[in-house]
């Protein structure tokens, strides 16, 4: 299983707003929930796929195709 297959489509679509730059604010906002629970998804996206910050989040989508690995069709080891 590739690390991006572990994520549900919720830790998926809130991972490529913190790729796109986007707030915990303004992808709570966006989704329709609260901050903490932006948290929560990205906290265990980070375990997910072994990564510490949002920053290293972003750079591994960016290493793995970025709009590609957003849609699921880029490399993804």
């Amino acid at each position: 299983m590739q690390p991006r297959e572990r994520l549900n489509p919720k830790e998926i679509e809130v991972a490529t707003m913190v790729w796109k730059g986007q707030t915990n604010r303004d992808i709570a906002n966006e989704i329709g929930t609260t901050e903490q629970v932006v948290k929560n998804y990205l906290r265990t996206t980070f375990d997910k796929l072994g990564v510490w910050s949002r920053l290293e989040l972003a750079l591994y989508i960016a290493h793995h195709g970025g709009d590609q690995w957003v849609h699921g069709i880029g490399i993804d080891s």
